[in-house]
């Protein structure tokens, strides 16, 4: 960032007074510019023993497999954001159950929210950001072809709490692989 978003000014990139981290600053309104962590929401799908996965068709991962999910937007509460989410990418229409996973990944400055949500239709299809939609069951799901790594974590949560019977909020931290 080169100039102040309120008044056009040169900011500089320093400590404000009783905060612990640099920050763009303008010296001439003041102005403080925080840059915070991007809140992604989206939903785990199921119906039945499966569940439903999108082909990505834009980048980044382009051509592979993830559940619906998309940064939120101002205005709406995460889990209206999940349901939009799902149903941009999947057109999929679901209820939702709970807040089924909490992940951040510092890295890359972001937080995921993931509910889990039973479709309450089959007519669903791929929105302009996904190639294909599909129902997977466990041993089905392309694995190998996942775009991120939190979305198999999701998964993987999801199908042994399934095996168990009972489902619980799952945290985490997804640090950079080496």
């Amino acid at each position: 960032m080169k100039f102040c978003s309120h008044c056009g000014h040169t900011v500089v990139f320093e400590i404000p007074t009783g905060d612990d981290r640099p920050r763009h600053m303008c010296r001439d309104c003041g102005a403080i510019h925080y840059v915070n962590p991007r809140v992604i929401v989206g939903t785990l799908p199921y119906l039945g023993d499966r569940v439903l996965l999108c082909k990505r068709a834009i980048e980044p991962r382009h051509g592979l497999w993830t559940l619906p999910a998309g940064f939120m937007e101002n205005g709406e509460s995460s889990e209206q954001g999940a349901v939009r989410e799902s149903w941009e990418e999947a057109r999929a229409k679901l209820r939702v159950d709970e807040l089924f996973s909490v992940y951040d990944i510092p890295h890359i400055n972001q937080v995921y929210l993931m509910y889990r949500g039973e479709l309450t239709d089959t007519d669903f299809g791929p929105g302009p950001e996904s190639l294909e939609v599909e129902l997977f069951e466990e041993k089905d799901i392309p694995w190998d072809e996942m775009a991120f790594p939190v979305m198999t974590q999701t998964l993987k949560h999801y199908f042994r709490d399934r095996e168990k019977g009972i489902y619980q909020l799952h945290r985490g931290v997804i640090e950079r692989k080496l």
